[in-house]
């Protein structure tokens, strides 16, 4: 029993360093009105563990924090990511095609209203709903089932229970 938390704990965190990590280092891409965050394509974790859940929500909330958001965007950002991350546990099971819709339709309705409202864009809410909705496209669902593929075939290995 002891072991499966730490596991538990110990998944979740690298999932949250790894978030953080690639954040940081495509720092230009990650922020912003039109952004395309590379780590988001982690958001397909759930399919295949629960521990993906709080390190998706740790990580983006480091990561926001460490991108010089307003609190605004930390606390609904990460929330976005949070939900996403809940619907793709969910829908675990089924089809890993499905797995990226949750954290691009969380991050499309909730991430603009932020950028709005809480950074001023020029844009209106329907742009920023494209341009956010495109950068979660091209990692959650393009990236995202491309690694979920990839992991797929690693499942035993990767993600065991203890």
């Amino acid at each position: 029993m002891k072991t499966n938390k730490v596991l538990f704990m110990t998944q979740a965190a690298m999932i949250a360093a790894i978030y953080v990590v690639l954040c940081v280092v495509f720092q230009p891409i990650s922020y912003g009105a039109i952004q395309t965050r590379i780590a988001e394509a982690l958001t397909i974790l759930p399919f295949f563990t629960p521990a993906a859940i709080p390190g998706l929500f740790v990580g983006c909330l480091i990561a926001n924090l460490l991108g010089g958001g307003i609190l605004a965007d930390v606390i609904c950002g990460s929330l976005a990511t949070l939900i996403g991350a809940v619907g793709t546990y969910m829908l675990r099971g089924r089809s890993r095609f499905l797995a990226p819709l949750p954290p691009i339709i969380a991050n499309m309705l909730i991430v603009p209203w932020v950028l709005k409202y809480g950074y001023g864009e020029p844009f209106g809410i329907p742009f920023l709903m494209g341009t956010v909705g495109l950068g979660e496209v091209l990692t959650c669902g393009i990236m995202g089932i491309i690694l979920v593929t990839v992991l797929d075939r690693y499942r035993s290995a990767i993600f065991k229970t203890a």
